[in-house]
């Protein structure tokens, strides 16, 4: 016999499991590159696949990405599309790789609900769905954008190269 209790702990069960699994099964949608999670740990780093596979978020302030000036590509680490250009890049003060806009077609967007006291808009790869960061409308000119990035989601390849 199903009582209140557990009834009540079943449902609030669904719901905690709900709100904290990665949007990107949430929302179903497919993407061209689409691996299994296995596959996806043996591409990538484990810190890779935790923030681009799971939405984790890295450590302010960990990234050398931070310190990057040359001119160049920041590729998605998933699948290398090149998702912003450095002559985008800016630095916030916040601790992660900063950009005013990415290139065009390089990544979707989808809101973010997963702080109960916040909604964002979650920056991803268009290509593979990957977790890249969030977009904030704090930014300087032109855009008024700030793109806050994990720099473990990317990859820099210098103009040139």
């Amino acid at each position: 016999m199903l009582t209140r209790r557990a009834l009540l702990l079943t449902g609030t069960t669904a719901l905690a499991a709900a709100a904290t699994a990665p949007a990107r099964a949430r929302s179903g949608k497919t993407f061209e590159i689409t691996l299994t999670d296995a596959e996806w740990r043996k591409r990538l780093t484990p810190a890779q696949f935790a923030v681009l596979r799971k939405e984790d978020t890295e450590r302010a302030g960990s990234s050398p990405l931070n310190a990057e000036t040359r001119t160049g590509t920041y590729h998605c680490a998933g699948c290398d599309l090149p998702v912003y250009r450095s002559d985008t890049k800016f630095e916030s003060g916040t601790g992660w790789p900063s950009f005013t806009a990415p290139i065009e077609g390089a990544i979707g967007t989808r809101e973010d609900r997963k702080l109960v006291f916040l909604t964002r808009t979650e920056v991803h790869c268009r290509r593979c769905g990957g977790h890249l960061g969030h977009v904030f409308d704090d930014g300087p000119p032109p855009t008024g954008m700030r793109h806050c990035l994990n720099g473990v989601a990317l990859s820099f390849k210098p103009a040139g190269a």
